[in-house]
């Protein structure tokens, strides 16, 4: 699906995001909720910087972080990751949390190119012979 359906599928599903952009681990703008203009490149920017502010937390086991919440009095920003490829929206005060996050997900995997966890097909991955 490329970038601009996938932000008008979760705009139409998720009625409590308000505002949307898909961007490159570049900070290349993909698609957002703005026609032109510097909200989709600032919403991205902050999207960027609260992934490498979370890269810096230890985790352990070689595990990161793909997804971030910050909760403000007037609402909430979201940012989910997968690859290079980012995320960010801002929703509604008292969104739930989890369904935002489930949406922009769904949105993200719509995208194509999935995580390498989902991409190996079953031939793909080794066989019991192969070990």
């Amino acid at each position: 699906m490329d970038p601009a359906s996938a932000v008008a599928d979760l705009t139409e599903i998720s009625a409590q995001v308000l505002s949307v952009v898909v961007f490159e681990g570049d900070g290349s703008v993909l698609a957002s909720t703005w026609d032109a203009g510097e909200g989709a490149a600032r919403l991205a920017r902050i999207g960027r910087g609260l992934l490498a502010a979370g890269a810096e937390v230890p985790l352990g086991d070689h595990r990161r972080l793909t997804q971030v919440e910050v909760v403000l009095a007037s609402g909430s920003v979201f940012v989910v990751s997968d690859g290079d490829r980012g995320l960010a929206a801002t929703a509604a005060a008292g969104s739930p949390s989890g369904l935002v996050l489930y949406d922009l997900r769904s949105c993200l995997r719509a995208l194509g190119e999935p995580s390498e966890e989902l991409a190996a097909t079953p031939s793909e991955q080794p066989s019991a012979a192969d070990a």
